[in-house]
């Protein structure tokens, strides 16, 4: 049998209706490969799965599958695509200590980087500027050591992670967006053009077959993927229901580490992480904390690592308007704090705590917050 009409099979039995990564692999672990399955009789397949799914199993595919097949396997003609099953040596060998794996993986980019040694990154969708740019930073200096850095191409934390990861593309490094849709479709499309460069330097994972679209019930269950791909799992920002939570938990069930970054006890987005580390998640203020606790030695991080810094050439540049922005920045301290509460701590008037309240927001050194308070990004 040549390796096309194996995979052939390996489709044909991820697309039957009634299918799953555990029917699989109990029909898997009976029969042997794919091939000996669609082989068997009626009654033999009877013994493992009910009459209608051993009905199917036992009679020729039909057409929209056969389709399918096709599809698949004119997409793995093109560069950088291809399938992985449990019967490649290339399989993700993480995935196999997992609970649940996925017996079909769709993969398109840099596959080597699915063996290498990662650390997941998840968080809100509707993070805050702050959160987007701890997610950046601490991707960043993550991959610029030579950690592989997997999140699920969601907006957000997840994007954030992805973009500072490839900022610093290494031969070890770089990222991984485990989708909830096929890999010829690009969920939300507003990250067409990220998901193009990690397809080229990175690389896109899904166990979705082709064309299948972004249904809500797919995202939770990739996250068992993201998890079990890496070595431990950091949440950025998340609220109280935070589906981020499912990842840690998946990360937890499956003996990764769980790590999270706190923050301020105002913040709706810091509920989930003070919630993790209430339950034995490790605090981290820094990404040195992970790759110590991972044992990853790191080169130097000040050699390699710089903040983004946002020059603005205003007024605010001005001995006097730098003295008003540093005792403003001084009084907001930590927690969200409102303009009233800003001019009351300070000497200045209403009209230089709104002008100075705008030059630090456009310099990201402050942030206002959809309840119309502002909390200083320290």
């Amino acid at each position: 049998m040549t390796h096309t009409e194996g995979l052939a099979d390996w489709l044909r039995l991820m697309l039957t209706e009634g299918v799953g990564p555990q029917t699989a692999r109990e029909l898997l672990s009976h029969f042997g490969l794919p091939e000996n399955i669609f082989g068997a009789n009626y009654s033999a397949l009877q013994k493992c799965v009910n009459e209608k799914l051993a009905l199917t199993l036992s009679s020729a595919p039909d057409d929209p599958i056969r389709e399918q097949i096709d599809t698949t396997l004119e997409w793995c003609k093109h560069p950088g695509n291809q399938v992985l099953t449990f019967a490649d040596a290339n399989y993700p060998s993480s995935l196999l200590t997992i609970a649940d794996p996925p017996p079909v993986l769709y993969v398109k980019g840099r596959a080597e980087l699915l063996n290498r040694k990662s650390i997941a990154m998840v968080g809100s969708r509707n993070a805050t500027l702050q959160g987007i740019q701890n997610a950046r930073r601490f991707a960043h200096v993550l991959s610029t050591a030579g950690l592989t850095v997997v999140s699920g191409l969601a907006l957000g934390i997840d994007g954030a992670a992805h973009e500072g990861a490839l900022s610093e593309i290494t031969t070890e490094g770089s990222t991984i967006a485990v989708t909830g849709t096929g890999l010829d479709l690009v969920y939300p499309a507003k990250h067409r053009e990220l998901a193009h460069q990690i397809a080229v330097h990175g690389c896109l994972v899904s166990e979705y077959p082709l064309g299948t679209p972004g249904i809500a019930s797919n995202f939770p269950r990739r996250n068992r993927i993201i998890s079990g791909l890496s070595q431990g799992v950091l949440v950025v920002e998340a609220a109280a229901q935070s589906g981020s939570l499912i990842t840690a938990r998946s990360a937890l069930e499956q003996g990764r580490d769980v790590f999270a970054i706190p923050g301020s006890i105002h913040s709706p987005l810091s509920k989930g992480c003070h919630q993790l580390i209430r339950q034995g998640a490790k605090l981290v203020e820094s990404a040195q904390d992970i790759l110590e606790e991972i044992h990853v030695q790191n080169i130097p991080l000040k050699e390699k690592f710089s903040p983004p810094h946002v020059a603005i050439n205003t007024a605010a540049n001005s001995v006097n308007a730098s003295a008003l922005t540093n005792q403003l920045l001084h009084a907001a301290g930590h927690d969200p704090v409102s303009v009233d509460e800003l001019a009351a701590r300070t000497t200045m008037t209403m009209a230089e705590v709104q002008a100075s309240l705008l030059e630090l927001e456009l310099e990201g050194r402050i942030e206002r917050l959809a309840s119309g308070m502002y909390q200083a990004l320290h």
